[in-house]
Parts: C-alpha cells; sequence; structure tokens
C-alpha cells in the first residue's frame, strides 16, 4: 500500500536529482504548509501535495492477477 507521505529517497527518485536537492525540496514544501497553518515534519511531505507543486502525476498501480 503506497504511503499519504513522501520521504526523500521517492523524491529523489521521481525528480531524478541528488539527495541534497531532494531535501531542499521538502524543506521548502513544508515552509509553504507552514504558511498555510498545517503542521509539517522534518524530511516528509503529503504526497498530493509534492505531486502538484511538483506537475507530476499520480503514479500508477499496478495490478496483480
Amino acid at each position: 500500500m503506497e504511503s499519504d507521505i513522501v520521504r526523500v529517497q521517492e523524491v529523489r527518485q521521481r525528480m531524478e536529482c541528488s539527495e541534497r536537492k531532494a531535501y531542499e525540496v521538502i524543506k521548502q514544501l513544508n515552509t509553504e504548509l507552514k504558511a498555510k497553518g498545517f503542521i509539517t515534519i522534518s524530511g516528509r511531505v503529503p504526497r498530493a501535495y509534492f505531486e502538484k507543486r511538483c506537475g507530476l502525476q499520480k503514479k500508477e498501480r499496478l495490478e496483480t492477477c
């Protein structure tokens, strides 16, 4: 089951960037969320917000037969 939270390794893979850049992206997104009054956790960001702000489509789920 896919988590509602994205961590640095997934950001790194999906954006094809370095670990450092992935942490910067998460930090920026969390700063935006804090400004809107949301509670944030360092190193993690909600999947839906990450995908929306980064212009990524939701990952397709593979169905097993």
